[in-house]
């Protein structure tokens, strides 16, 4: 999946967009905003970014895990190559160690990141300040043309770059998920 930024001021737009999108067969789940402006957004009944994916704590977190590894060998390895393994304790603390070495850095990672934004929407910092909002779109290769008609139909929304989407298969099972809620 291909994701496709654009920017706007104007929610009603964004909401025709959507719709539109959404009638050519891109689901609810492709489609979000970005916004400073979250109550705008919601009553504009446009499908925003939460709040959560607003912060850098997922990707901070993975940074921390990959920390969180490297200590483990170190202490894993250190252990075994100074000998201590071979004593009565045996491997048990070392092993103790690593585990609670690799916790601690992956919750500090995913502590750092509720600090900062997003590193997929860092760029979008100044247009964001500005009073603007960034629509994006999620989209299959065989969706490329759809998306494009759709925007093409609209001039004030700017192309404000590409990036990477989304998995399909998260998108998917949101999907069904949503489905699932509104049966209920």
């Amino acid at each position: 999946m291909n994701r496709h930024y654009y920017t706007s001021d104007n929610l009603d737009e964004l909401e025709t967009v959507e719709q539109e999108l959404e009638a050519k067969g891109i689901s609810t789940e492709q489609i979000h905003v970005l916004s400073e402006k979250d109550a705008d957004v919601e009553r504009h009944h446009l499908h925003d970014v939460p709040s959560f994916m607003k912060q850098d704590v997922v990707h901070s977190g993975e940074i921390g895990a990959v920390v969180g590894v490297v200590l483990a060998a170190l202490v894993l390895g250190g252990a075994y190559l100074l000998g201590w393994t071979a004593t009565a304790a045996g491997w048990v603390p070392f092993i103790f160690l690593a585990i609670v070495l690799l916790g601690f850095c992956t919750w500090e990672g995913g502590f750092f990141g509720i600090q900062v934004p997003n590193a997929h929407f860092r760029r979008f910092r100044n247009k964001l300040q500005e009073g603007k909002h960034v629509f994006f779109v999620d989209v299959e290769p065989e969706q490329e043309v759809v998306l494009e008609q759709v925007v093409n139909h609209h001039p004030k929304l700017k192309v404000a770059g590409t990036g990477t989407a989304a998995p399909h298969w998260i998108v998917a099972w949101l999907h069904r998920w949503h489905q699932f809620k509104r049966t209920i």
